[in-house]
């Protein structure tokens, strides 16, 4: 349990990382509720189908991981204030899920990447464009990530931090620390880059027979995958204050008590900020979310201009 002014510290870390998830958690279900609201009231194409579904499973991962962030969170209030204990097999399995859907979301960002791609380099592969196909992919996504998150088990990966009151990956366990970061982390950013890479090379040597509509097609789709390197690079920037900790406790052998919380302080932001940047990043989502604020300001104008007319 932490005491003085380290204890007024992390009670200030915990403040801030509880309103940014907070915050990060209604946007997530707004923006679930609108794209659920078009899949099901609406007539949608089939390729906005796709993005649909891509979109949601990006906001639905981060529904889970700041819901149960704000848990965690909750957790660490009543611990510093009460003096709570929460060491349980439940707190373990929390830290593996939360694993489990960070390296998942970035997995759902190489899902949208992956789509541009084919779009672009590959559209006769009609296949890979269905949304068969991607529900599918992100079943075996799923398997495979737990699948490499259950790799630390063996290695008492997730632990129960006593300074914070929840159940995370060990900064002292250097095996687990190198496994997570590079199959969670490492290998997303990999393959957006390369995917990245590949579609600008393709874009430089493809001949200029195809129509104006195909390459505003092409133009935006190459835009999103470059925007989606962009989040995926700032998030990896948002985990340097951890890092920087992680580097300081095997230098120096001290692990500070207030190292994970400053990292879950950026995780905070990063959720946070990625929930509202989505929208702007990704044109098939800003105009489904443009349509529902019009359609509802649109049917509230309606509502308070009837009964004026009835009073004419």
């Amino acid at each position: 349990m932490l005491e003085g002014e380290n204890k007024t510290i992390g009670l200030i870390l915990t403040s801030i990382t509880f309103i940014l998830t907070a915050f990060a958690t209604i946007i997530s279900l707004i923006i679930i509720v609108i794209l659920i609201y078009q899949w099901y009231r609406k007539r949608v194409k089939q390729d906005d189908k796709i993005t649909i579904y891509l979109c949601l499973h990006i906001y639905l991962c981060m529904l889970i991981l700041t819901t149960i962030g704000l848990s965690m969170n909750i957790r660490t209030f009543l611990g510093d204030l009460n003096g709570q204990l929460f060491d349980s097999l439940g707190c373990i399995f929390s830290g593996y899920v939360v694993l489990i859907h960070l390296g998942k979301m970035y997995i759902a960002f190489i899902n949208q990447a992956f789509y541009r791609f084919v779009r672009i380099v590959y559209p006769q592969y009609g296949y890979f464009l269905s949304l068969k196909f991607f529900l599918l992919l992100t079943m075996i996504e799923y398997l495979c990530i737990s699948g490499i998150v259950c790799v630390v088990i063996p290695w008492n990966g997730v632990i129960y931090f006593i300074y914070d009151h929840f159940c995370y990956v060990s900064f002292t366990n250097l095996r687990a620390i190198i496994w997570i970061v590079l199959s969670v982390y490492a290998l997303p950013c990999l393959c957006t880059f390369m995917i990245y890479m590949r579609i600008t090379t393709f874009l430089r040597h493809q001949r200029n027979t195809l129509t104006l509509v195909m390459r505003q097609r092409q133009k935006r789709d190459f835009l999103i995958v470059r925007r989606i390197l962009m989040i995926i690079i700032f998030l990896l920037t948002l985990g340097l204050p951890g890092t920087f900790f992680i580097i300081r406790y095997y230098v120096t052998g001290d692990y500070h008590p207030l190292s994970l919380r400053v990292g879950w302080m950026s995780v905070a932001i990063s959720m946070a900020v990625l929930n509202v940047v989505l929208i702007f990043f990704i044109p098939q989502l800003q105009n489904i979310v443009r349509k529902v604020f019009q359609e509802h300001r649109i049917g509230v104008s309606t509502v308070v201009i009837q009964p004026e007319e009835i009073q004419i």
